[in-house]
């Protein structure tokens, strides 16, 4: 399970400074989710699949990401636009769908989708452990850094130990059935999970003392603000102001 796909390539954001990544997308989600309305979330939507098609990503990988995102997103297409008072556009049996609802679920996918586009292009072309560099940087707790970075680093461990415990079932010629037999079997795999994930964490943990680790993770290399980075900012924090005055002024 490789968690950092999108971390390997060569464009402006795998080369941005990941502090300014921080520094510049918080205030973008912030913006975009306070959006109303279509044209404006879509504009965002544009602006983040430009971001996506600077950084040259495997288009496949990405529109799996999506589709994952979507699918809970499909879920608010089947109540909101029923439930959401507004104008009646068609009925299906006893529910009545609104254009006021489909509008607000319209909207709430092109924010979405521009909010994940714009972190993948973003937070997504650098590595995990950048990214907990950079926070430490930007003054965030440790505890809760060093907690992101443990929590993202290890799952792909869990991943794998779930694969080679699935694996060494199914040389059992262990098949999945609705029975008493699968239930415990799965209770067991899910049992045995948290048991070799607690020795697992164990020995990991003593290691890292073993190695001196205090709470703190030494660092040799540190970030280095080039211009680019600066001028690459910049234009991202512009394009968030125009996009967030442009709103605002709309609504007056």
């Amino acid at each position: 399970m490789h968690l950092e796909e999108f971390a390997e390539g060569n464009s402006v954001f795998h080369r941005l400074d990941p502090r300014v990544k921080f520094i510049t997308l918080i205030p973008y989600i912030i913006v975009v989710a306070l959006l109303q309305g279509i044209k404006y979330p879509a504009l965002a939507l544009t602006v983040s699949i430009l971001t996506i098609i600077i950084t040259r990503i495997d288009k496949k990988k990405l529109l799996i990401r999506l589709f994952v995102v979507n699918i809970f997103i499909l879920f608010l297409w089947l109540f909101l636009p029923f439930s959401h008072p507004g104008h009646d556009i068609f009925r299906i049996g006893p529910l009545t769908a609104t254009n006021e609802g489909i509008l607000f679920v319209l909207s709430i996918t092109l924010k979405a989708n521009a909010i994940v586009l714009a972190t993948i292009a973003l937070l997504g072309t650098s590595e995990v452990f950048s990214l907990a560099h950079a926070l430490v940087h930007l003054k965030f707790p440790r505890k809760l850094v060093y907690l992101f970075f443990f929590f993202y680093r290890y799952i792909s461990v869990l991943h794998s130990e779930h694969i080679r415990m699935r694996r060494a079932i199914a040389i059992r010629a262990f098949q999945s059935k609705t029975n008493l037999h699968t239930y415990r079997t799965y209770a067991y795999l899910v049992g045995m999970l948290i048991v070799r994930s607690f020795d697992h964490s164990q020995r990991i943990y003593q290691a890292m003392l073993c190695r001196g680790f205090t709470g703190k993770f030494p660092v040799f290399s540190h970030f280095e603000l080039k211009r680019s980075d600066i001028i690459v900012g910049i234009l991202i924090s512009l394009i968030t102001i125009a996009i967030g005055l442009a709103s605002l002024q709309d609504k007056t």
